[in-house]
C-alpha cells in the first residue's frame, strides 16, 4: 500500500558492516514543509511546537502525543554527528571487503527467496533485482545490523540542535505520521543515528513518500518486512531515475593510450566512442554505445576500469562517496552475473597525510578542492587531472607520489 507525501528529505545514509560513521547527503526537491520553528531551548516547549506544526501538516493531536511522549535528548546521536568519521579506503579496498562471497551467496540466496517480491519490484519499477538487492547487503547486511539508537530520539536530538535542524524538523514530523499510520512504535524502533530506518535505511519522508506493503498487511513496515522493504527501495530507485533496460556499471579492458583526461564521471563521449578507442567491454556487450559512458577509473588506469552509464546516477543520489557507489554498483552487477573485476596492478596511491599536502599544493595553484581533509573526491580527482595534463603526465584523476614530488 503506497502512501504518497509531498516530497523526500534524506540526509546520511550510514554504512552498515562496512565504514562506521560515514555518512552522505541526499537531497531534497523543493516542496513545501513545516514551518521552521526556533531550534534549542526547553525540550518541552520544543516540543509543543513540534507537535504544533504536526498537527497542522494534517497529523492527529493524539498521534503527536503518542509519539512524542517520553523523548529525550541522546548526548551520543550528537557525538556522533560531531564526530563522522571520513571515508578513506580505496576502491579495492572497500569493494573487497564489501562485495565478499558470503554476501554474494546471501544476496543469491535472497533473490530465490523472495523472487515473485522481486518480479514485482521489477515489473512495476523497472528495478532489476540485483540492484535492490546489493543496496540491501550494504545498509545492513540483509537486515542483520539496522542500528540501535532510537529513532524518535535520534530525530528529536538533531531536530533540536541548532547545526541543521531544517534537514531533520521534517523527518520528525514525517515520522509522526508513521505513528498515526500505525507503522512505527515510537517507544522502541530503532535505527541509525541519523534517523534511517529499516533494512535498506530510509527516512521518515521517503518512507511516507515511496512506502509500499509488500506483504500485504496493510502496512509499510521496513524494520521488520524484507518484502515492504524491497518494493519500497525499487520505487524510491526508479524516483531517482533508474531507467528500465539500461546497464548502470559494465567492466571494460583498456588499450595503453587513451585520452585520459576524458575520463572520470560528468564527461561527454558515448561508450561507442569509448569502443572506437580500444576500450572492451570484458562481457563483450557493445549494445549500449549509443548511451552516456563515463570511463571511470576508481584507482587510475592501471586499476579497475568500468563504463558507467546514466543509471549509475542514481547510485550518487543514493550515497555521494564515489567508493561506496562505484561499490554498490559493481555489486550489483556481481549479483546479476558479471564475474569477479580484474584488479590491475594500480600504481602506489598517497596516504592520509600526503593527500592533504596534494590538497593544500593544488589549492594553492588555485583549483577547488573543497576541505582539505585527506580525501580523494570529486573535486581532488578533476584538479589531479588539470595538473596531470598540465605535466604532460596521464591525466586519469589517480593521486600518486610522482604526482605530488612534480608539484
Amino acid at each position: 500500500m503506497h502512501r504518497s507525501l509531498t516530497s523526500r528529505s534524506a540526509l546520511a545514509l550510514l554504512f552498515a558492516l562496512t565504514f562506521a560513521g560515514a555518512a552522505a547527503a541526499q537531497q531534497a526537491p523543493a516542496a513545501s514543509a513545516p514551518s521552521a520553528a526556533p531550534c534549542g531551548g526547553d525540550l518541552s516547549a520544543f516540543l509543543e511546537r513540534v507537535k504544533a506544526d504536526a498537527t497542522a501538516a494534517g497529523a492527529s493531536a493524539a498521534a503527536a502525543d503518542e509519539a512524542l511522549a517520553g523523548a529525550e535528548i541522546d548526548s551520543k546521536v550528537l557525538s556522533r554527528d560531531r564526530a563522522q568519521g571520513v571515508f578513506k579506503q580505496t576502491f579495492l579496498e572497500f569493494s573487497q571487503r564489501t562485495v565478499s562471497q558470503a554476501r554474494l551467496d546471501i544476496g543469491r540466496q535472497k533473490m530465490k527467496q523472495y523472487a515473485d517480491v522481486f518480479a514485482r519490484a521489477e515489473q512495476e519499477f523497472g528495478v532489476p533485482p540485483g540492484v535492490i538487492t546489493a543496496f540491501w547487503a550494504m545498509e545492513t547486511d540483509f537486515g542483520a545490523v539496522q542500528g540501535d539508537f532510537n529513532t524518535r530520539n535520534a530525530l528529536v536530538t538533531l531536530s533540536h540542535d541548532c547545526r541543521r535542524p531544517e534537514l531533520f524538523r521534517p523527518q520528525l514530523i514525517a515520522l509522526i505520521e508513521m505513528v498515526q499510520h500505525g507503522d512505527l512504535d515510537p517507544a522502541t524502533n530503532t535505527g541509525a543515528w541519523a534517523g534511517e530506518i529499516g533494512q535498506v535505511q530510509m527516512l521518515p519522508r521517503d518512507i511516507i513518500a515511496y512506502g509500499m506493503d509488500g506483504d500485504g498487511d496493510g502496512h509499510v513496515r521496513l524494520k521488520q518486512s524484507s518484502p515492504d522493504a524491497i518494493l519500497t527501495a525499487a520505487k524510491f530507485i526508479q524516483h531517482l531515475g533508474f531507467e528500465r533496460g539500461q546497464p548502470w556499471l559494465q567492466e571494460v579492458t583498456l588499450p595503453d593510450n587513451l585520452p585520459w583526461e576524458k575520463s572520470g564521471l560528468g564527461g561527454t563521449m558515448k561508450a561507442s566512442e569509448w569502443f572506437a578507442l580500444g576500450v572492451k567491454p570484458r562481457d563483450g556487450n557493445t549494445g549500449f554505445g549509443d548511451l552516456e559512458g563515463d570511463l571511470v577509473l576508481p584507482q587510475g588506469r592501471m586499476g579497475p576500469a568500468f563504463i558507467a552509464y546514466p543509471n549509475f546516477k542514481i547510485y550518487l543520489e543514493w550515497n555521494k562517496s564515489f567508493i561506496y557507489t562505484t561499490s554498490a554498483a559493481y555489486f550489483a552487477t556481481r549479483l546479476s552475473g558479471a564475474p569477479t573485476y580484474l584488479k590491475g596492478t594500480p600504481e602506489q596511491g598517497l596516504a592520509s597525510d600526503q593527500m592533504k599536502t596534494l590538497q593544500s599544493k593544488l589549492q594553492s595553484l588555485g583549483h577547488d578542492v573543497g576541505e582539505i581533509d585527506g580525501i580523494l573526491g570529486s573535486g581532488t580527482r578533476v584538479a589531479i587531472q588539470k595538473e596531470q595534463q598540465r605535466l604532460g603526465m596521464p591525466a586519469d584523476g589517480w593521486a600518486t607520489p610522482a604526482l605530488l614530488n612534480a608539484l
